[in-house]
């Protein structure tokens, strides 16, 4: 039996989160608020990066990225 899906018209936040995780692109991680982006999410991330960037300096702008936060009981 397949799992229910949110509809998009009721709740469009819990429908996207409900297929993210119904398809397995992504899942919880054990940091609150962060999510571990599984391969299929992840190429589907480097699509939209490619594109993204394509855009981005065509416009003469530049790409930044900014370092997760990670708890110290995480690296001990």
């Amino acid at each position: 039996m397949a799992a229910k899906v949110t509809s998009r018209s009721e709740d469009y936040s819990r429908w996207y989160t409900d297929v993210v995780q119904k398809t397995d692109l992504a899942d919880y991680a054990p940091v609150r608020g962060c999510m571990v982006i599984k391969p299929y999410g992840y190429a589907l991330w480097e699509n939209i990066q490619q594109g993204l960037d394509r855009r981005f300096k065509a416009t003469g702008h530049v790409n930044a990225y900014f370092p997760l936060f990670i708890p110290m009981g995480f690296l001990q």
